[in-house]
């Protein structure tokens, strides 16, 4: 069966990538038949009703689902596709009650004209009561209208479907998650909209453990919660983990959305020192947004130069239990980290588990930091968000099983040079924080 999905004006590059993951997490059979990321309409192909609404109901960038019963490039060519492919059911709602809505994308109508369009459907054989309000079926004429068709005079749309509404998103999700609301949210905290996408698409569900290793405020792991993962998270600063304490923390954030069982536990830590066994698969999914290093330096646990402060180290041993110490940080290359951001994943994802974070870059292909790789993880898809000369990705890998690793691939991967920048100074050692403060000019 056909059916036309109605997307949200936001975010088009993450659309399908949503789309494509809900159905792997539904165990549906998607076919995309027809998509243009200028259009909010998408055709596709499913087995059945069932399947579209099982589809649809954790969308966040869908705003419905709708059994296509026609299309045409006119409305007397929509009214014959209607005849030819529906005529058989129409009996089936003979009796239903039902009301009839007009969706115009850049176009408009006035009441009139809309209501004209609306009885040359007559020759549907519908005989129960109209309904505005809550009515048992709803079918909705969508128009697709050039772009300025209405300042520019344009008469007609380009594109007409009729649609039977089969199921709703859960796009108003995004508004009970708004950072507004929120009670402990800070400047880096991911909007509601995106970190909901993004555990989407990482695939997060329920009996399933997700890990956040830059978690902050914990955008990332309230969204996975709130599809039934059970979330996880840590961070270098551990103050940004507890905040002022009670609801003005991130167990506060979790305990304000009422999903505060299924958190697993935060803990002070980095990437590369963590308590976490490396080699031990255990998360289904991780998902981040890594620090870009723009208003201050990339750093981690460690010293610069160990040999010149053999003191500090012993001062770290005498003193890392005690709850007032703040352990030294050295700087961190941006490089550096993309690399072992991916190389934690393929060590402590289970197979087929994503890993999806967020990575800035230039728009200026010249300036682009390429998306960084890894023999035991193959791209998925890559979503991008532009602003004015950069853009931020989300980036999403799946976890390959070990027979399907290339062993060539692994060699040429530990043969490598080192990836990281050179040199000492924060912007030597990151390359977007330096196209960042240089407007990316070359």
């Amino acid at each position: 069966m056909d059916f036309l999905i109605k997307f949200a004006q936001a975010h088009e590059t993450f659309r399908v990538a949503e789309i494509q993951a809900l159905a792997v997490i539904e165990g549906v059979n998607l076919e995309i038949l027809d998509y243009n990321g200028d259009s909010p309409f998408c055709i596709i192909r499913l087995h059945s009703s069932r399947d579209a609404r099982k589809l649809i109901r954790r969308s966040i960038l869908a705003q419905s689902a709708h059994e296509l019963w026609g299309t045409g490039a006119t409305l007397d060519a929509l009214h014959q596709s209607v005849k030819q492919r529906t005529s058989k059911r129409w009996t089936e709602y003979k009796s239903v009650s039902f009301k009839f809505d007009i969706d115009s994308y850049q176009g408009a109508h006035s009441n009139n004209e809309r209501l004209s369009t609306i009885n040359t459907f007559d020759y549907l054989p519908f005989e129960g009561p109209i309904r505005m309000s809550q009515p048992d079926e709803t079918f909705t004429v969508f128009e697709l209208w050039p772009f300025n068709s209405v300042p520019l005079g344009i008469e007609k749309p380009t594109r007409i479907y009729l649609g039977r509404l089969v199921g709703k998103s859960s796009r108003e999700t995004v508004l009970k998650f708004d950072l507004k609301k929120r009670s402990y949210v800070s400047t880096t905290s991911m909007d509601s909209e995106l970190s909901l996408i993004t555990a989407n698409i990482a695939l997060a569900g329920p009996g399933k453990l997700f890990y956040d290793p830059f978690v902050g405020t914990g955008s990332f792991p309230i969204a996975c919660a709130y599809f039934g993962a059970m979330g996880w998270g840590s961070d270098i600063n551990g103050r940004s983990i507890r905040g002022e304490g009670g609801p003005k923390s991130l167990k506060g954030n979790f305990q304000q959305y009422d999903i505060e069982a299924r958190l697993g536990d935060v803990f002070a830590a980095d990437l590369i020192n963590s308590p976490i066994k490396k080699n031990r698969q255990i998360w289904d999914g991780i998902v981040c947004d890594p620090p870009y290093g723009v208003r201050e330096g990339l750093r981690v646990l460690g010293l610069k130069d160990p040999e010149k402060t053999p003191w500090l180290i012993e001062q770290g041993k005498q003193n890392a239990a005690s709850p007032d110490f703040v352990p030294p940080k050295k700087p961190y290359s941006f490089l550096v980290m993309l690399d072992d951001i991916l190389a934690f994943a393929a060590a402590t994802l289970v197979d087929n588990g994503r890993l999806s974070f967020w990575m800035p870059t230039a728009n200026d292909e010249d300036q682009e930091i390429p998306v960084p790789t890894h023999p035991s993880l193959e791209v998925v898809v890559i979503c991008v968000q532009k602003f004015n000369k950069w853009s931020r990705r989300l980036i999403t890998y799946s976890r390959l099983s070990d027979e399907r690793i290339s062993a060539a691939a692994v060699a040429e991967y530990k043969a490598r040079k080192t990836v990281g920048s050179v040199g000492t100074t924060v912007d030597d050692l990151n390359p977007f924080r330096r196209g960042y403060f240089r407007k990316f000019e070359p």
